[in-house]
């Protein structure tokens, strides 16, 4: 087909162009590559010549060479230039190639140019390095040159194989130089900009984390609850109890010289009396500080108005306080066995402490104190027992009924490992504790606010602490002294040296200080019905009770 091409004998569309003699300055067709998997009819050995540009000034003289003949391929006959004489031309498979590009039609001498052939530089300009391209495998390799022919062309002819692997661009064209002269580092940007989205991304998942670990999610849960109005309690119920008994009930803090404690108090009137404990203002001395602390967080100065050791009470006074609110006081004889109780106080210095229980006895004698060993000190209560929880601090606090009324003074409490709180036991409460029953608290208090000392009863005998038996025993005789003072009460009797009193006002009497403490349950004054053993013999003494001024 003539579609303008030259008619010559064609060049192998594999062959190179054999440059000859300058005789013009056209610049030649460049040959299509192709694989070397297609096959070619042969052609006349006969190689053409063809016109070359001058050489450039510098480059290697260019040297005629043969085209190399490739063997005739018989099954392929559609690209033979010639056909026998005679004979009909063989039909080609298809269809000529318009642009006659291999492997279908048949290229001309001046077939195109591979897209990666370069025309040929200028004078003086640097050629780069035959690319190194890569076979199907991913190897680099460099074109070799042909092997007739002894000079290789210029380095900007390059190899091309249409059936490769795809390849990297022969040349990185480079950029437009900065103004500084560096070339723009877009590696760089991208890293930093993919660090700064990291950093973005993890403070909002991290704010996002910090929410739903603090609100439990993304979405707020809202349980369901009661919203009906508990409203108040009733008056004889614990917390009703509480309301109206908290108001009076004090704290204090005892600072001395060389100790300091914490105990509890309640008030007596709106004058500023407060009842506690002895053992509670004992570590203030003569010079110590008292404070008193109310149940709204008020804090005051008390003084102490009187105190008494025997009966470990002690009246304190405060000034300058307004709205005080007496707490009523009971009758302690009309307390039976069972009646709930609730105990107010400090314990461990825990201020406005509640707790409840029951009245477990009632006339449990008890003895407490002692930590100077010559018995000033010790306490003798005829004492209402209770489980309600006491412990260290609530001494000097009210046990009041269901009335909200003080039915006693909080003073001791039982310890599993030491006795009682007041022999050094700091041990917490096991459900036996013991309180000043009011009806004497009220007599003492009574007289320590009017003359700053109690007065206690007595039947004016010395009695034998050591005795084993079952009773209280008065003392032996001995030269120049008796156990029972001349004139006192006990003489008027007729009680004598070695009498067993066994019962007062017909309650059994088993020792020395369950008799004191019967006695000290009365006031001055009282008469008593005492059953004596004497010989062998019972016998019934009737006995006015004296006094003494007690310390």
């Amino acid at each position: 087909m003539d579609d303008g091409k030259p008619t010559e004998p064609r060049a192998k569309w594999w062959s190179r162009p054999t440059p000859g003699p300058a005789t013009t300055d056209e610049v030649p067709e460049p040959a299509p590559a192709q694989s070397a998997g297609s096959a070619e009819a042969p052609v006349s050995a006969e190689a053409p010549t063809v016109s070359v540009p001058p050489a450039t000034p510098g480059a290697p003289e260019a040297h005629h060479a043969p085209a190399p003949e490739a063997p005739a391929v018989p099954d392929a006959p559609r690209d033979a230039p010639h056909d026998a004489p005679g004979e009909t031309p063989a039909q080609p498979l298809h269809e000529p190639d318009p642009y006659g590009t291999p492997p279908y039609g048949g290229p001309g001498p001046w077939a195109p140019a591979p897209p990666v052939q370069r025309p040929t530089p200028a004078h003086g300009t640097p050629v780069p390095p035959p690319y190194a391209g890569t076979n199907g495998a991913g190897i680099s390799v460099a074109p070799p040159p042909a092997p007739q022919d002894p000079h290789p062309p210029a380095p900007q002819w390059q190899s091309y194989d249409p059936w490769g692997a795809p390849r990297q661009p022969l040349v990185t064209q480079p950029g437009p130089p900065l103004p500084d002269g560096r070339r723009k580092n877009r590696r760089g940007a991208m890293l930093i900009g993919a660090l700064l989205l990291a950093l973005v991304a993890g403070g909002i998942g991290g704010g996002i984390g910090a929410y739903i670990e603090r609100n439990g999610g993304l979405t707020s849960v809202e349980l369901p609850q009661d919203e009906r109005d508990g409203g108040g309690r009733a008056p004889d119920s614990v917390a009703g109890i509480a309301a109206s008994a908290l108001p009076s009930v004090v704290t204090l803090h005892v600072t001395g010289a060389t100790e300091s404690g914490t105990g509890t108090g309640f008030v007596l009137d709106d004058r500023g009396h407060i009842l506690t404990n002895n053992h509670v203002v004992a570590p203030a001395g003569s010079s110590g500080e008292i404070t008193v602390t109310f149940s709204g967080g008020e804090i005051a100065t008390a003084e102490v108005v009187g105190k008494d050791s025997g009966y470990d009470l002690a009246v304190v006074k405060v000034s300058g306080v307004s709205g005080l609110k007496p707490l009523p006081l009971g009758n302690s004889d009309n307390v039976q066995v069972g009646d709930p109780v609730v105990a107010i106080g400090a314990p461990f210095d825990l201020s406005n402490t509640v707790t409840s229980g029951i009245i477990s006895a009632k006339d449990r004698p008890i003895t407490a104190g002692g930590e100077k060993g010559d018995g000033s000190d010790v306490s003798y209560v005829n004492a209402l027992q209770t489980d309600a929880p006491i412990n260290p601090g609530n001494s000097g606090g009210p046990l009041v009924d269901t009335d909200a009324h003080v039915i006693g003074i909080n003073s001791a409490i039982r310890a599993a490992d030491s006795g009682s709180a007041g022999e050094g036991g700091q041990a917490g409460s096991i459900g036996l504790g013991f309180a000043i029953p009011i009806n004497q608290g009220k007599l003492v208090a009574e007289q320590l606010i009017n003359t700053g000392k109690a007065t206690h009863p007595v039947i004016g005998v010395t009695l034998d602490m050591k005795y084993t038996g079952d009773g209280a025993k008065v003392g032996g005789s001995t030269r120049g002294s008796s156990p029972v003072t001349a004139g006192g009460p006990a003489d008027k009797a007729g009680i004598e040296a070695d009498d067993v009193i066994t019962e007062v006002d017909g309650k059994r009497v088993h020792s020395g200080e369950e008799l004191i403490v019967k006695i000290r349950s009365h006031r001055p004054g009282d008469d008593l019905e005492l059953t004596v053993t004497r010989g062998g013999k019972d016998l019934s003494i009737t006995l006015t009770l004296g006094s003494a001024t007690g310390t």
